[in-house]
């Protein structure tokens, strides 16, 4: 998977100063490399019986719904406050500088749905690890966590430890 990381484009100083963003575009418009990134993790996780593909918006939901096709499995979006049209759950979680709120359909996972959670970037942790509790909450089985990129550096795997962690490229 490492030649796929000479594909993703870093972005200095995006969305702020000092913030080198991993930008995945390039990747998706290379067909042969955006096919690699989703067979990779088809293989990974195609005998594992999942119910649900669920992604956080936005670039999680392009990995994310390929990949639910691929598997013969459902996909759920989980989006931030007050974009879903039906009632939700929610969660709330910290970030680096503040809080934000992400929201799922409250039918979106049924209790004992076998759930892959994908999303494009690993950093701290934070988002998934509330995903994750929101899942579990639910009455959703964790399968496991996929990513296409993580930030080694910030140690986001550690907030996720209890389930089997998957990730193409390190930096």
């Amino acid at each position: 998977m490492e030649d796929l990381r000479g594909i993703i484009r870093d972005v200095p100083d995006f969305p702020k100063q000092g913030i080198i963003f991993k930008d995945i575009t390039p990747l998706l418009r290379d067909g042969s490399a955006f096919r690699k990134a989703i067979d990779f993790l088809y293989g990974h996780y195609k005998d594992k019986d999942i119910d649900v593909v669920l992604s956080v918006e936005s670039r999680g939901f392009i990995l994310g719904s390929v990949l639910a096709y691929k598997l013969g499995a459902g996909f759920v979006p989980v989006r931030k406050k007050g974009k879903l049209p039906y009632k939700t759950h929610a969660v709330t979680y910290d970030l680096e500088y503040g809080k934000d709120t992400l929201e799922i359909h409250e039918d979106a996972i049924s209790p004992s749905d076998k759930v892959l959670i994908v999303d494009d970037l690993l950093a701290t942790g934070g988002t998934v690890q509330a995903v994750a509790g929101l899942t579990e909450k639910m009455g959703g089985d964790i399968v496991g966590i996929g990513f296409l990129i993580e930030l080694t550096f910030l140690k986001g795997r550690e907030r996720i430890k209890d389930y089997e962690v998957i990730s193409l490229i390190k930096y």
